[in-house]
């Protein structure tokens, strides 16, 4: 009895105690008026934007770096970025009794976020032993750094093979 008084009285203690304030002030970032970010590009090799590309061209592509520019060609230097590859392949259907002997198709996707490009030696290697028809190169949430530090966002850019 004592010990669900006592129990209680510790619980109805923490929803009476009083939030402590923090006494460091509050550090906003400086906002540039009237500074309007510059249309960005992002390509690889020739491609920008969506396009269709050979596995070959895929395989030639992965080694080369991402590159994002503005309209007057100047150059910005890359934050991070996401890097999603889409698989095709197949499966087989399985019901109670085990596998069917049907296939049927199926994708798998391997993402990680990189802050440089090209895209690490491992990923490289990967890509070009296992690129076929059908799969995707997906460059996606790209940050980009101007030369006075700002950051900004750059337009994805998707390559599928075919």
């Amino acid at each position: 009895m004592l010990r669900t008084t006592l129990l209680t009285l510790f619980i109805l203690s923490t929803f009476f105690a009083v939030a402590q304030k923090s006494t460091k002030p509050v550090v906003k970032s400086p906002v540039v008026k009237g500074f309007k970010p510059p249309k960005l590009a992002s390509s690889l090799g020739n491609y920008k934007d969506s396009a269709i590309i050979t596995v070959a061209e895929g395989q030639q592509l992965i080694t080369t770096p991402l590159k994002i520019t503005d309209v007057k060609n100047g150059k910005y230097t890359i934050s991070s970025y996401q890097f999603l590859y889409r698989k095709t392949g197949v499966t087989e259907e399985e019901n109670e009794n085990g596998p069917t002997g049907k296939t049927k198709p199926t994708t798998t996707i391997s993402a990680d976020l990189f802050r440089t490009s090209p895209l690490s030696p491992l990923w490289i290697t990967t890509i070009n032993d296992q690129l076929k028809t059908g799969d995707e190169l997906f460059f996606f949430d790209i940050i980009v750094k101007d030369e006075q530090g700002r950051l900004m966002f750059a337009p994805q850019l998707k390559l599928m093979v075919r």
